[in-house]
């Protein structure tokens, strides 16, 4: 199910790639097997997938401080108070 924060799949943070069938799979169960002949590429394409992710986090953090703190007065104590 796509994460209401992300916009994704939380298989695909992990991963890198969203699989559409259960043969997609199939290279993760034995990982010394399989080696990924781009994996300067893959390694960076993931390393930006979570950079967007992390932006994304953030902006979606901003929104709801925003939705919640509406209304709210901003209250500054001072000693003694």
């Amino acid at each position: 199910m796509v994460h209401k924060t992300t916009n994704i799949y939380p298989f695909e943070v992990v991963y890198g790639f969203n699989p559409h069938t259960p043969l997609d799979l199939l290279p993760l169960l034995n990982p010394q097997e399989f080696v990924h002949k781009e994996g300067v590429t893959k390694a960076n394409f993931v390393k930006k997938l979570h950079e967007s992710i992390r932006d994304q986090i953030h902006k979606q953090t901003k929104k709801y401080i925003k939705h919640n703190n509406k209304g709210k007065k901003r209250m500054i104590f001072e000693e003694g108070d």
